[in-house]
Order: structure tokens, then C-alpha cells, then sequence
């Protein structure tokens, strides 16, 4: 047993601290209020599970230097002893990763015997309301400072100061094995986000290079700005592969420090080699389209072995393996199994490209795309980055300036936008009302801002002529059918078949010429290229509703937009789901946070429109924080997450 107020000692002297496998901060106001409210009752509030190791072979988060000898850290119970921490010293911990203001500013009603956070035009002038936090560190004598209608509540005020005695069991865990300790730890926290075989592998890399994971998630962050979400897991899958030619992370258990540094560096260059390769040649400039992510580490592979610069004609046959790959969802399954397999393609004799492709046809089988395979729906769709990728190297032209079609065009009225080209209005009016035939692939193309809202909810037998009089060959630049007789509503679904049939037969030929192209320069810089990529994200946005009807998607999108505002990063508009046995689409969630507000810090949030039951339940067995009603979720971010007061 100890007191609460040694267990804060014991991390200002070095003697508690976290394993550096643990994630962050990730409780919220509530919790923290929730908290209190027990320990002020004197309820149980849990023992604590705490690995007792010697100082040197103790791995742990933050700058701060452990004292000598034997020390602990915190397996279970961070959340609780963190939340101690910062409402009791009026800071954070050393160690502390997250969202200060779940703990700050603590106020206590003395009156009801409440905890609330500061709100001004609630608390201020009412002597019944005291600073938690300021009462804390003041102790005793900090009462007699206190204005006399305050001191009257004796009682409250002793039991509150009392907090800081209260006695929490600790549980030890001597096994010295990182391994073991790692074990434990999933076993204790089986109810929530288990650690992972590469938590494992970074906190030993960490434990002889401390500064391992900030100079990882530097990375990550920069290719965050460019509009690429990656996490660390995938960095140290590139980093593994470079380092040992295998896929699995215990490979990287004996590396020294020098060899991981000198493999992250490498794996870095490469990852941005290829995503300069992906966005310049395919067109794919931003997260949404991003797909394949797990074909990196065997490119980053590649790379490493290849040497120097690739020939253009080497480029394009590993972004037509890489395509590929992505297309069918390679990597979707037995994620190590596949690479590792494909890592072993590259030591074969022979040219390695050519090997990666033909194991790629021996587990896919044809390797041509059919008019099924745009059957697919809504952005979700693995398909749905094939067609960004055709409009970006078929030469798909706008409806509008007759300009060719790209991401960083200037101006707000000429970025990209998805269009409808049978509007969603206009098709549920019509009786189609189901989202895989309105939100159908087929049914979709990109436009500027201004054409998009130029054409606004007209149906293709208005607008069509008056394009094709103005732009000759505009339209069919996006695969569009030219039969006039398909432009009409009564014939849509005869329009999606047809230009399924158009689009499959753009996505071979390109495909093609990725893998048979015409001759090409000697040298490709573009695959040499060290530092991130330059282009911008995209900025999406659905047409085709009327003024007085919202799609999903511009809901979602102006959602997306608030919390940018607000400070946090980003969503995933239109998140899939997918079978990790199949590889199979199961579900496509509006709005998701798969790493949370606070990335990697926070549990995994949606916000599902109009959605039906099955596509909740399978977001909430995914680990999902299930939202449905837009206002809900904004106060969830302002009560929860920043904890803004009413006043």
C-alpha cells in the first residue's frame, strides 16, 4: 500500500515512471471528474500494476533521469495516477503524452459536494466553489486563507484535503523479460487497445535508443502535413524490412542502435521515393486515394537493394506491381505472410520486378480489370482511387475551362471536386434511392469547384450537349458514353454500364503502359527524390443536392472542416471497414478518427449519417466511439476533448 502523496514523491524523484511501451494520456474531463467524485466518497478506485526493474534496464517515456537502483513502472493504472498527478501538482508528469486540460483547472463545490471545471459565469463570487488544485498544494494552512463563508464547510473542505492520504494497493510484477512484461500487460488491459507486436519492437529499440520514437513520429508528422496519415507500426514495418529482409518484428530484437538509425534513414528516403513516384506518375497526391499502404515496406525493400537511381522503365513496372498489389487487396489479409513472401521474390535470380509480378499472378490469377470490378460504391471502394488515378494520367479534361484536370490548381473555385454525374436529388426523385446505385462508382467524376456548382443539380440531358458544344470531347475525356439516349434518367442504369465497360478498358490500357510503356529517358529522378512529397491534399466535395437537402458527404465534410478548427487533425471521410480473413468491404463509416482526436492518444471516434443499425454495430466492434447526431459529437469534442466552458 502507499499513500497517494508518496506515489506523487516517488515521480519527482525518479522512482516511478512509465515503460516506454506505454501509449498516452487518454482520459477526459469526465473521467477525471468521475475520479475524483470516488476518491472524495472514499469508493474503491482500483490497485495499481507496477513492473519493479533496475533503473538501467528500465525502458520509460520522458526526458526525466531515474533514480539509481530499483524503480517502477506504472503497467496498469497510468490513467488514474496521471490525472492525481496533474490536478494535485498543477502540472503534468514528466512522462505525460496527451491532452493537459482533462486535468486542469479542478473546481469543487462545496456546497453539493461536486467536481466541475472552471466555468466563470457559474463560479466566480461564489465562495461555495474552490480551486482543487490551489486547496491541494496548500494543505491545511491553505484553509485559513480561504474567505470565511468558505472555512464554514469544514467538513468538505478536511475530506477533500484528505485525498491526498488515501492508501492505493500495489501490485508487483518482478519479471525482467520485456517479453513477459508485455504480456502481463496485454492480459491486464485485454479490455482495451492490446500493445502490438511492433509496441514490443519499438519499446527495445527504445530502451537503447531513447529518442528512437520522437524521431520516427517526426516523420510521421511530416508526411502528416503533406496530406499522407501514417502511423508508426508502418514506418517500423519499412525500417524492419531494410534492416533484416523479413517482415516480422522480433527480427529487429538484436539490431544495434547504429542499425536501426541508419534503416530508418534509408527507409525514410525510400518511402519518400515512392510516394513522389505514386504522386507524380499515378496522380495519387493525397491520404483518401492512398491505397496499398502495406506495399512500402517491399518497395522501401527494393530500393534499398536496387541501389541508385531506377530507369523510368523501373518505375513504372514497380508502380504497376504496386497498383496491382493495391487493387486487389494484397496485403488485406495475412499481412506478414504476404510481404514476407513477396520479400523472398525479391532474392530470386533473376530481375526482381519481374518475380514480385509474377508471384503477385500466381496468387491473383488475371491480372486485367473488368467492367464488374467498377461495380463498387461510394468512396470506400477499393476501386475509388482507380479512378482518381485515371482522371490524373488519362488526361480528363473539366467540363467548364476545358483544362486538364489536377490537384493544386489555383484558386478556392478550381479545386477538385467529386461530382454526381446523374445528381443524388434528381435519382431519388426518379425512385433510385439506394445508396449503392446512387453513390455508384460508375456515377462519379471530378470537376473544378466552379463547374460543380455551375451544373449544379441538372440532370446529363441538360448539361451534357451544352458541354460537348462548348468542350468537343471534354465529356468523353471522362469516360462518359456518348449516346445522348444514355443521358437520360429512365436510362441510368444502362449509363453505369456503359461506362464501367469505358473505364475498365482506360484502367488496362494505362496499366499497359505502366508495365509495356514506350521508351522513356535513361534516368528518372523522380524515384531519388529525398524529403516528402510537395502536392497538397485534395479537397473533395459531393455535388448534386439542392440547396435545401445536405448530402452526407458535405455534412461530413463541414464536420471535418469544425474540427480542423478546433485544433485537431483531420477525419477520414467515407472510412473502410474490410474483413481481415477476406480482405472483403464491410462497411463505409461517414466520418472516422481511427486513431482518435488525439492520434494514437485517444479511443477511435465516428460519426455515422443516416446510417443503418448493422453498419453501428460493426463501427462499435471495431473499436469505434459511435456517433450519430452531429451536435453530439461537438459537444463530446468541446466537454470531453477541450472541455470548453458554457460561459
Amino acid at each position: 500500500m502507499a499513500k497517494i502523496s508518496a506515489l506523487l514523491d516517488s515521480i519527482d524523484l525518479g522512482h516511478m515512471a512509465l515503460p516506454e511501451f506505454q501509449r498516452g494520456y487518454v482520459w477526459t474531463g469526465d473521467q477525471v471528474r468521475a475520479f475524483f467524485t470516488s476518491l472524495y466518497k472514499r469508493y474503491p478506485v482500483g490497485s495499481l500494476l507496477v513492473w519493479q526493474t533496475q533503473a538501467g534496464d528500465a525502458p520509460h517515456k520522458g526526458d526525466q533521469q531515474l533514480a539509481g537502483g530499483p524503480v517502477q513502472l506504472l503497467l496498469d493504472g497510468q490513467q488514474r495516477v496521471t490525472s492525481l498527478y496533474g490536478v494535485m501538482r498543477g502540472r503534468a508528469p514528466q512522462f505525460f503524452e496527451g491532452n493537459n486540460k482533462a486535468f486542469t483547472s479542478l473546481y469543487f463545490n462545496l456546497k453539493d459536494e461536486t467536481f466541475e471545471f472552471y466555468q466563470p459565469l457559474k463560479m466566480q463570487g461564489d465562495p461555495s466553489w474552490v480551486d482543487v488544485t490551489a486547496l491541494l498544494q496548500g494543505g491545511p494552512d491553505g484553509i485559513e486563507a480561504l474567505p470565511e463563508e468558505t472555512k464554514k464547510y469544514t467538513r468538505a473542505l478536511l475530506r477533500l484535503l484528505g485525498i491526498s492520504d488515501i492508501s492505493l494497493h500495489e501490485e508487483p510484477v518482478t519479471q525482467q523479460s520485456i517479453e513477459e512484461v508485455v504480456e502481463i500487460f496485454n492480459r491486464v488491459n485485454s479490455g482495451g487497445t492490446k500493445l502490438s507486436k511492433g509496441d514490443l519492437a519499438l519499446a527495445k529499440i527504445c530502451a537503447q535508443w531513447p529518442e528512437g520514437r520522437k524521431r520516427m513520429r517526426t516523420h510521421i508528422e511530416e508526411w502528416k502535413r503533406k496530406g499522407y496519415i501514417f502511423n508508426l507500426d508502418w514506418l517500423l514495418r519499412s525500417v524492419n524490412t531494410i534492416l533484416t529482409g523479413e517482415a516480422q518484428f522480433h527480427f529487429l530484437h538484436d539490431k544495434s542502435t547504429e542499425d536501426v538509425q541508419g534503416a530508418l534513414q534509408s527507409a525514410t528516403k525510400h518511402i519518400n521515393s515512392c510516394l513522389n513516384a505514386i504522386d507524380g506518375r499515378l496522380g495519387l497526391d493525397h491520404d483518401r486515394v492512398l491505397f496499398g499502404r502495406y506495399a512500402f515496406p517491399v518497395m522501401a525493400r527494393y530500393l534499398h537493394n536496387r541501389q541508385g537511381p531506377l530507369t523510368a522503365v523501373e518505375r513504372d513496372k514497380l508502380l504497376f506491381w504496386y497498383v496491382q498489389s493495391a487493387m486487389w487487396g494484397r496485403f488485406s489479409g495475412s499481412t506478414e505472410t504476404i510481404i514476407d513472401r513477396d520479400l523472398e521474390s525479391l532474392t530470386l535470380a533473376g530481375d526482381s520486378l519481374d518475380n514480385l509480378i509474377t508471384s503477385l499472378e500466381s496468387w491473383r490469377g488475371s491480372l486485367r480489370i473488368t467492367p464488374d470490378h467498377f461495380s463498387g460504391f461510394e468512396r470506400g471502394s477499393r476501386f475509388y482511387p482507380v479512378l482518381y488515378l485515371l482522371t490524373r494520367m488519362g488526361g480528363a479534361r473539366d467540363w467548364g475551362n476545358d483544362l486538364p484536370l489536377k490537384s493544386n490548381m489555383l484558386g478556392n473555385l478550381s479545386q477538385l471536386h467529386l461530382h454526381h454525374i446523374f445528381p443524388k436529388a434528381q435519382l431519388r426523385r426518379n425512385g433510385i434511392s439506394r445508396r449503392p446505385e446512387v453513390n455508384a462508382l460508375a456515377n462519379f467524376c471530378f470537376l473544378t469547384a466552379e463547374t460543380n456548382l455551375y451544373i449544379s443539380d441538372r440532370l446529363p440531358e441538360d448539361y451534357f450537349p451544352e458541354i460537348e458544344r462548348d468542350n468537343p470531347g471534354a465529356l468523353a475525356s471522362q469516360w462518359i458514353p456518348m449516346d445522348p439516349d444514355l443521358w437520360k434518367i429512365e436510362r441510368y442504369y444502362d449509363f453505369l454500364a456503359e461506362r464501367r465497360n469505358l473505364l475498365a478498358g482506360e484502367a488496362n490500357r494505362i496499366l499497359d503502359e505502366l508495365l509495356l510503356g514506350p521508351e522513356r529517358p535513361e534516368v528518372d529522378s523522380s524515384m531519388t527524390v529525398v524529403g516528402a512529397p510537395s502536392a497538397p491534399a485534395v479537397i473533395m466535395q459531393q455535388p448534386g443536392a439542392s440547396a435545401e437537402e445536405l448530402s452526407e458527404f458535405e455534412i461530413a465534410q463541414a464536420l471535418d472542416e469544425w474540427v480542423v478548427q478546433m485544433g485537431f487533425p483531420a477525419g477520414v471521410i467515407d472510412y473502410e471497414i474490410i474483413d481481415p480473413r477476406t480482405g472483403e468491404q464491410l462497411a463505409v463509416l461517414d466520418l472516422a478518427w481511427p486513431y482518435g482526436l488525439q492520434e494514437e492518444l485517444s479511443q477511435p471516434v465516428v460519426v455515422l449519417i443516416d446510417e443503418e443499425d448493422d453498419v453501428l454495430k460493426l463501427a462499435a466492434r471495431a473499436g469505434f466511439r459511435c456517433f450519430t447526431d452531429t451536435e453530439q459529437f461537438k459537444s463530446y469534442v468541446k466537454d470531453e476533448v477541450l472541455r470548453e466552458s458554457p460561459g
